[in-house]
């Protein structure tokens, strides 16, 4: 004779572990982080909604198993071997990185999908690898910028490229404003500003003297020069 008190309990139980299973991270409904090492680096890969374009997520995957490793031999041969980048479905600003792990917008990649070089930016913040107060902001994202530009593979169709110079523009703007200057002062003044900078800074050894040590004149000089130089063009 069947208990049906038993049988009752039975079906609620299993009721329960479907209700689970539907919702639970590891569900077929939801992508599983994908890890792929190349090169002698691992990329933990994952975006958060299984519907993000697979190409897309192919795109992004190459930018970084292109860039990465060379952005580490040319500055920074001690960097981490393993990264994580998430594809977020909530975050509302375009991309960061911190201690090895990059957060990309899934709908700034959805508006514009050909800045696929968000990854080379953001792979040279983890190069870089600066403690705090190691210096200025601005140079900061002008490095990584710069990097962007020389390294980036993708920038003419990301319709991403460095402005001309403005009546408004100063290099503490940062980003392209200030990797414009930087590009200036290696092609004018002196090649290896950059990476001797970026040594500085990782080092803790950056002073506002390092210019005129690199290059013979102050910060402020080197501007005053370059909006001359960019004046007469």
């Amino acid at each position: 004779m069947l208990n049906f008190s038993i049988l009752k309990a039975a079906f609620k139980a299993f009721a329960v572990a479907l209700l689970l299973a539907a919702s639970s991270p590891f569900s077929a409904s939801a992508q599983e982080p994908q890890t792929i090492t190349k090169k002698g680096y691992t990329l933990h890969f994952h975006a958060q909604n299984p519907t993000f374009d697979a190409k897309q997520q192919q795109r992004l995957q190459d930018v970084f198993f292109t860039n990465y490793p060379k952005l580490v031999k040319d500055f920074n041969k001690e960097s981490l071997k393993e990264v994580t980048i998430t594809i977020d479905t909530a975050y509302d600003g375009v991309a960061y990185a911190h201690n090895g792990q990059i957060v990309i917008s899934q709908a700034w990649m959805e508006k514009m999908p050909e800045d696929i070089d968000v990854v080379t930016h953001e792979v040279m913040h983890i190069v870089q690898a600066y403690p705090s107060n190691s210096g200025p902001g601005w140079l900061v994202e002008g490095i990584a910028d710069y990097v962007r530009y020389k390294y980036g593979v993708n920038n003419k169709a990301g319709n991403w490229n460095l402005p001309e110079l403005k009546p408004d523009h100063h290099y503490k703007n940062s980003y392209r404003i200030s990797a414009r200057f930087l590009d200036w002062i290696e092609t004018n003044k002196k090649k290896g500003t950059v990476k001797a900078l970026d040594v500085a800074m990782r080092n803790k050894t950056y002073t506002p003297e390092i210019w005129t040590s690199l290059t013979g004149s102050d910060l402020d000089t080197l501007w005053a020069a370059y909006v001359a130089a960019n004046n007469k063009a």
